[in-house]
C-alpha cells in the first residue's frame, strides 16, 4: 500500500497464540514506534479481564481524563466515561496511560492525519498497525532486543478482488 505522499506502507497484525507477556510488549513497542507520527488517539477504560495491579494508576488517570472532558464540555455528562477517552499522545503522562492500558483494553485506536494506523482490541489479543518500512524495521529491532521473536507479528496480506 502507498500513502498519499508516496510512502510505502505495510500492515502488521499480532499473531494468535503469542505468549501474553510478549503480547503486552508488542502492543507497547508498536505504540512507541508510532508515537511521533500519531496525532490523535483514544482508549476505552474497559478490559475483558481484571486490570493488572501495575496499571491501575493509569486506569484511574484515564477515568480522570474523561471526567475532565465532561467539565470542559467536550464530552457529554451522559456518555459512558470509560469509552473513547481522548489521549494527547504528545503529553508524556497521557501517552503513558495509553501505553499502560493498550495491552489490556477492549479497544484503543491511534490516528495520523485522519487515517487509522493503530488498533488494539479484545483485551490484548488483537493488534493491527500500519507502518512505514522504517517503522517496521525499528519495531522488529526493538522486539528482538527484548527477546521477542519477529514472528509475533505477521504482514497482513492485501485484499485481491
Amino acid at each position: 500500500m502507498v500513502s498519499q505522499d508516496g510512502v510505502q506502507l505495510g500492515e502488521l497484525v499480532l499473531v494468535g497464540g503469542v505468549r501474553p507477556a510478549h503480547a503486552v510488549r508488542v502492543h507497547r513497542e508498536a505504540l512507541h514506534v508510532l508515537r511521533s507520527s500519531l496525532d490523535a488517539a483514544h482508549v476505552d477504560a474497559y478490559s475483558g479481564d481484571a486490570w493488572p495491579p501495575e496499571v491501575l494508576h493509569s486506569y484511574e488517570r484515564a477515568l480522570s481524563l474523561a471526567r475532565d472532558e465532561v467539565v470542559r464540555g467536550s464530552r457529554s455528562g451522559r456518555s459512558d466515561l470509560g469509552m473513547g477517552i481522548d489521549i494527547d499522545v504528545q503529553d508524556d503522562g497521557q501517552f503513558e496511560v495509553l501505553s499502560d492500558l493498550v495491552p489490556y483494553t477492549i479497544h484503543a485506536e491511534g490516528w495520523r492525519e485522519g487515517r487509522l494506523v493503530f488498533s488494539a482490541s479484545d483485551s490484548g489479543t488483537a493488534l493491527w498497525i500500519e507502518v512505514t518500512q522504517e517503522q517496521e524495521v525499528a519495531l522488529l529491532s526493538r522486539l528482538g532486543l527484548l527477546g521477542i521473536p519477529s514472528d509475533a507479528l505477521t504482514v497482513l496480506a492485501p485484499w485481491h478482488y
